[in-house]
């Protein structure tokens, strides 16, 4: 595929813009708007710094692999990279949890809801999601630290991964596996279980409003979250799973879905709260067309 590598990365650079201009856009917004200084908003600045960050860890050296030829990457370099794509990872998800606690609050405790999500607790919950995924990733660098590496130093993708770097040593990775799964398992499947465990406590809330209206309006502030969950899970564990079960699929199968649970989410998050959020779809409207 490497003489397709220039058309290849023409729609990877296309993505990459729109995630940079999507996200800076939704910063921009929430940052100079003091009206929109409310927890949901500030969680989605957090979610936007998290896309940006993880698009930025790989997309600029994906790009010079294509178009440049630059197919080298020391190996404190490929290091560092595996660790900031992991840790921001980890990171986002956290982050997630956290806007899914936001719902629940605003849903299930409104009279509470500036009480319990002020500033303080808002910056302490991002610091949190910060330090967690800091935490659980740097194992990652000491377990390949520790491997032998006397074969060849090829990795076939286009960033560096936690086992496709420890596939490249000459000794058991048995304990990067392990510890690979039990991070993806308890850590982000932990997530899930919880983001999942307030949106049912939010439906049974929901169902019990008298209006109709009500109802709609409630569910209607929790359809961009649960499309940018979508977005961000179903990549993420697919191609977790099949890089470490699925054996019989093709490499370049293997490729694409990394690059793409890397890719669509920073893509797709910005524009999911633009059409569904009202107040960020007229600024974006008076930013754009010029409309007051």
């Amino acid at each position: 595929m490497q003489e397709q590598h220039i058309w290849i990365a023409i729609p990877f650079c296309s993505m990459y813009i729109c995630a940079l201009v999507g996200n800076g856009t939704i910063l921009y917004i929430i940052t100079t708007d003091r009206s929109l200084h409310e927890p949901m908003y500030l969680f989605l600045c957090l979610l936007s710094i998290t896309d940006l960050v993880l698009c930025s860890t790989t997309l600029p050296k994906m790009l010079a692999i294509f178009w440049l030829r630059s197919h080298t990457i020391s190996y404190h370099g490929c290091l560092t990279q595996m660790f900031f794509v992991h840790a921001v990872f980890a990171t986002e998800s956290a982050v997630l949890l956290a806007m899914a606690f936001d719902r629940y609050v605003a849903i299930c405790r409104p009279l509470h809801y500036t009480s319990i999500l002020n500033a303080t607790m808002i910056g302490k919950i991002g610091l949190a999601c910060v330090i967690r995924g800091l935490l659980f990733v740097f194992p990652f660098v000491i377990l390949i630290e520790r491997l032998p590496f006397c074969g060849h130093r090829v990795i076939p993708h286009t960033y560096c991964e936690h086992m496709g770097i420890a596939k490249l040593a000459c000794a058991s990775i048995h304990p990067n596996t392990i510890y690979g799964l039990t991070v993806a398992l308890s850590i982000t499947g932990m997530d899930v279980v919880l983001i999942a465990t307030s949106y049912i406590i939010i439906l049974q809330a929901v169902l019990r409003l008298p209006s109709k209206d009500a109802q709609f309006r409630a569910f209607s502030t929790c359809g961009a979250h649960i499309c940018v969950i979508l977005v961000f899970y179903t990549p993420a564990f697919f191609s977790f799973f099949t890089h470490r079960f699925g054996h019989q699929i093709l490499p370049q199968v293997h490729i694409v879905l990394a690059n793409l649970y890397l890719l669509v989410p920073p893509v797709l998050n910005p524009l999911v709260y633009g059409i569904n959020t009202k107040q960020i779809r007229l600024r974006i409207c008076e930013i754009f067309m010029g409309r007051k």
